[in-house]
């Protein structure tokens, strides 16, 4: 008897007003074919579909749509599980957090054993809100760390804002995240295709530095070999503080195969080490003697390393690394991976 596929997560957050229920509201109006368990991760009454209010009594509740919607009550595990007591029917789950949530402990619970067998994490979706971005990024932690743990980020209610202003926001965003994909919405409006079942953790593929990327997010023997490492980038260095500095993300690319016990070891101590503050990371691995690549995937202190497919025959066997995190420790990082390259 075959096991059944993992059903697919999709996290949504983002802070407040940035315009998370508009986006489940339309998620929830257009014909996508999956039957959806909803989970709200909110304090009060929510409207949902513009007709429903779940009240304080209600566990779960059965949308016209064919979804189910369920109210967190303390324990995101406990919730997940008691939909599955319920023997209700679904293939997809979305998950939407409140706008001053840490979305790192929700991503984690997708690491542990008995869940992982039934639940895969699609993706972290953030929210954003284009006009008032800045001011909650220079004002508050958790809107930075929301950017930070985005796979996808929709740039809300881009109407409101100036190009020029646009562009910059963006910047902003690409400094604490290099690796998410960006969308331009107005009212949540989006392709469901581009958020739903994405496998954004899947990484079937090299790792693609976005155009943009700065050249302080490569190692500096990749700079002649990766356009994205331009030294036209300008940082302003006479910036006011804001809380968003402290969290950034950088990018390791080695060549050379690495030894196998070494980076195992140096992963597991760097995680360990810096604890809360590696908000995500992830890569792609070549491991001396292993034919395989070997992908890892890691939110804050839970981390996984798995052989993934083999190697083709033409490519590049490179192993490329990306840490989103605050105050992270770049160099003493970049040294500790040095000293794993295979002998």
């Amino acid at each position: 008897m075959k096991l059944k596929d993992p059903i697919p997560v999709t996290v949504i957050t983002g802070f407040l007003g940035a315009g998370k229920t508009t986006l489940l509201n339309s998620l929830l109006s257009q014909n996508h074919g999956y039957k959806c368990a909803i989970i709200i991760n909110e304090f009060g009454a929510i409207s949902i579909d513009n007709q429903l209010v779940i009240g304080a009594d209600e566990e779960i509740v059965d949308l016209n749509n064919g979804c189910i919607c369920c109210r967190v009550r303390g324990d995101l595990i406990k919730s997940l599980t008691n939909v599955f007591q319920k023997q209700k029917k679904f293939d997809y789950v979305i998950i939407e957090t409140t706008g001053l949530a840490d979305p790192g402990p929700v991503a984690q619970t997708f690491f542990l054993p008995d869940l992982s067998k039934k639940l895969r994490l699609d993706a972290i979706l953030t929210v954003a809100d284009a006009k008032h971005l800045e001011k909650e990024l220079s004002d508050a932690a958790e809107a930075s760390a929301q950017i930070a743990f985005a796979d996808i980020i929709l740039l809300n209610k881009v109407d409101l804002v100036a190009p020029a202003d646009l562009e910059r926001v963006g910047k902003r965003i690409r400094k604490i995240n290099s690796m998410a994909r960006i969308y331009e919405t107005q009212r949540g409006q989006i392709g469901l295709e581009k958020i739903l079942n994405v496998r954004a953790r899947d990484l079937t593929a090299p790792l693609d530095l976005p155009e943009n990327t700065p050249a302080a997010l490569t190692t500096s023997e990749d700079h002649d070999q990766d356009p994205a490492a331009s030294s036209d980038h300008v940082h302003d260095h006479h910036e006011h503080h804001h809380h968003d500095e402290d969290v950034r993300s950088f990018y390791i690319s080695e060549d050379r195969p690495l030894d196998l016990k070494k980076i195992e070891a140096w992963l597991s101590q760097v995680i360990t080490a810096m604890g809360a503050n590696i908000y995500r990371s992830k890569g792609i691995l070549h491991v001396k003697g292993q034919p395989k690549r070997v992908v890892f995937q890691g939110v804050q202190m839970s981390f996984d390393a798995t052989p993934d497919r083999f190697w083709n025959l033409n490519e590049r066997r490179t192993s490329q690394l990306v840490f989103i995190g605050k105050e992270l420790e770049e160099e003493k990082m970049r040294a500790g991976f040095e000293s794993c390259v295979a002998t």
